[in-house]
């Protein structure tokens, strides 16, 4: 499908990559760089194995071929559901060379969200690996399709290895039946579902000209050039890892090192036998390497992260540069400088490539105050395409300016510096996993017995907040029962970064207008009995 930029349109003859789509960049590159390795595996178990520049656009394009072969066609979805491998990157690109559309969706999901968003995106096949391979079938069971990897992530899958038809590998075929078309940089690159503020997430639709500006620009944010080797450890069907990393590093010829995720043990090990230089990271793995006892001698320049200079930076040697982003804006709307004395905790500065606005009660923010972020750029360029078959959130979540309203509180620093206030009112962070608090609770109103249900988030010390699960019962229903009936319907429909950590049955909650449940009060209810006596 192609996309028709209506906010701040740009003219089709002064598209800044008209003629181009994603095949251009892996083509160029290809022919620039030859043998110059783009992707390094490191399983845990089995053989690292190396990707060129070259090698890898061949994958791409004899996996392309195959999955034409199998009867996709331009502007078709593709559910890939596969945790971090070679397979997972590769799947994204020919899916975006046939001009097909890959649906990531995160490798921790339930059958119940696998189902929503098979049927949601109507995809018509699935990529996908043998530990996952019974559960897709399951709930995915009008895809045509479904194709699996030899092993999970390196680790032999036993009983569970593919047919040599089902096989990943069986999916190539000779590039001369690959179809033409014409280069079209509105055509739709690919889906992401992230968590929103209602009870299912939103499908987030990118562009072929949206991943090359993730592309470059990303880059440009990480001054990444062909020298650099980033390792990548955070998940694959991310924004973060796809556009930060994987793409940033296609622009700039740098080698990505692709772990199956991360460890706090084997990271400096893999790090300092691939001479890494850049990582992207989440402050969980900061807090997990501190704990760590770490080398005299690195090769790192710059860590990404959600804050700049943080404490740990001492202790590691290195610059952190902090960052604001979403999935909808594909690379970072305010950012830190590398090289440059960045404000310590803060998530930097505007980018220059969009126009950021922070109000307060409807008037500009002033330094000092916390106010609400919303970001102007080019819908289908530097901003993301539209929700999947949702035109009404797509409307909703820009104004009549333009600006898409991220929900996101910011304040302002007295030097112009920007430092992250808060999140919108119903939305966790889990571990570097957004989760709307939504969800789950659409899933515990379900339950035989519960009335009324309030998620709210609760500090950890290693995961930032964790989910605690509020319930008021209707009378004559056992709490113990009714406890157990919860966590029994959320480990079956959520996945487990999902699922509440605490349950707490109320009398009542706190109220504020309109009888609406006052979750700013909960919060702190909550906080307070966690603090220690």
């Amino acid at each position: 499908m192609r996309y028709t930029c209506r906010n701040n349109m740009i003219r089709p003859n002064h598209h800044p990559f008209n003629g181009m789509d994603i095949r251009y960049l892996l083509s160029h590159q290809a022919k620039r760089l030859g043998e110059h390795p783009y992707l390094i595996w490191e399983p845990f178990e089995g053989e690292q194995s190396t990707y060129s520049y070259r090698s890898f656009l061949e994958k791409v394009q004899g996996t392309a071929a195959g999955l034409h072969q199998r009867g996709i066609r331009c502007g078709d979805h593709v559910i890939v559901h596969l945790e971090n491998c070679p397979e997972a990157v590769i799947a994204w690109f020919a899916c975006g060379w046939l001009g097909a559309v890959a649906v990531t969706t995160n490798a921790k999901s339930s059958a119940d969200e696998l189902r929503y968003f098979a049927e949601h995106s109507g995809a018509v096949a699935a990529i996908t690996q043998p530990r996952f391979a019974s559960l897709v079938q399951q709930a995915c069971k009008a895809l045509r399709w479904i194709v699996v990897t030899t092993t999970d992530q390196g680790q032999d899958a036993g009983r569970n290895k593919p047919g040599t038809d089902d096989g990943f590998d069986a999916l190539e075929a000779p590039i001369d039946r690959l179809p033409d078309r014409e280069p079209d940089p509105l055509l739709r690159f690919s889906v992401q579902y992230t968590s929103g503020t209602t009870s299912r997430p939103k499908a987030v639709c990118w562009t072929h000209a949206n991943a090359l500006w993730g592309a470059r620009m990303n880059a440009l944010h990480e001054c990444l050039t062909h020298q650099d080797i980033q390792l990548v450890s955070l998940p694959l069907f991310h924004t973060n890892a796809q556009a930060y990393s994987m793409l940033a590093s296609m622009w700039a010829g740098a080698t990505a090192v692709v772990m199956p995720r991360f460890s706090a043990s084997r990271f400096w090990p893999i790090s300092l036998k691939h001479r890494c230089t850049f990582a992207s990271l989440v402050q969980f793995c900061v807090r997990a390497l501190a704990q760590q006892d770490r080398p005299n001698v690195h090769h790192y320049r710059l860590w990404g992260s959600s804050v700049c200079s943080p404490p740990q930076d001492a202790y590691f040697g290195l610059q952190t540069v902090g960052w604001w982003g979403m999935t909808e804006t594909i690379t970072h709307g305010i950012t830190g400088i590398p090289g440059m004395p960045n404000t310590p905790l803060s998530i930097g500065r505007p980018a220059p490539e969009y126009e950021i606005r922070v109000l307060v009660n409807g008037r500009e923010a002033v330094p000092g105050e916390t106010g609400e972020l919303s970001i102007r750029g080019v819908r289908g360029l530097s901003l993301f395409a539209e929700y999947l078959h949702n035109a009404e959130a797509t409307e909703a979540s820009f104004d009549d300016e333009g600006y898409f309203l991220t929900g996101d509180l910011v304040r302002i620093g007295e030097d112009g510096s920007y430092f992250f206030s808060d999140r919108s009112k119903d939305m966790l962070k889990v571990g570097g996993e957004n989760v709307a608090a939504s969800e789950i609770e659409r899933v515990i109103m379900t339950v035989p017995g519960v009335v009324e249900v309030a998620v709210v988030a609760k500090s950890d010390p290693m995961l930032d907040q964790v989910p605690v699960a509020c319930l008021r019962l209707s009378a004559g229903y056992e709490p113990r029962f009714v406890e157990e009936a919860v966590l029994k319907a959320c480990a079956e429909q959520l996945a487990s970064f999902k699922q509440p950590r605490q349950i707490k049955i109320v009398e009542d909650f706190p109220r504020s207008t309109l009888e609406k449940i006052a979750k700013a009060q909960l919060r702190e209810l909550i906080a307070d009995e966690a603090k220690p006596v």
